[in-house]
């Protein structure tokens, strides 16, 4: 796999870009498709007050919207940095096939960005992570995964 440099300076741009412009976080995401641009992403988590609006997701909710299918298979994903787990698991949702970064966690983590403690929950045994979790109405909890089951609109994803 080798990037294209010029993918990951358009990041990096955007992910300055948009503290300068003041309007979020130092984060920029780019994302290819047969050597052409498809969609870009910044950080509008408190632009939007939404915790899950970090640029790798912004980008990637563009590009499934441009390309119109949920799956961005054929795809690489330029960040300006090492992706958080969540970004980490809606890249590899969205069936992307490579990632390339600038800034690594340690980095993101000096600027005051660190999830460290995520990977580390991750690790953890259910009863053991910092916010309780617990099954409720368990003996209901196939209703839905039956129903899927049933569905002839059902799109395997």
């Amino acid at each position: 796999m080798k990037g294209n440099p010029e993918f990951m300076k358009q990041a990096i741009e955007l992910a300055t870009g948009n503290v300068t412009s003041g309007r979020g976080g130092p984060f920029g995401a780019v994302i290819v498709r047969d050597g052409a641009v498809i969609a870009t992403g910044v950080n509008q988590v408190t632009a939007t007050n939404d915790p899950t609006a970090h640029a790798e997701v912004v980008a990637i909710r563009n590009a499934c919207a441009a390309a119109k299918d949920f799956s961005l298979a054929g795809c690489t994903i330029y960040t300006s940095c090492e992706p958080c787990p969540m970004c980490l698991a809606a890249i590899y949702w969205s069936r992307m096939e490579g990632i390339f970064y600038s800034g690594t966690a340690a980095d993101a983590a000096a600027a005051g960005f660190d999830d460290a403690f995520l990977y580390d929950e991750m690790k953890k045994q259910i009863g053991e992570r910092t916010i309780p979790e617990q099954p409720l109405l368990a003996e209901r909890g196939n209703e839905s995964f039956d129903a899927w089951r049933k569905s002839a609109q059902r799109v395997d994803y």
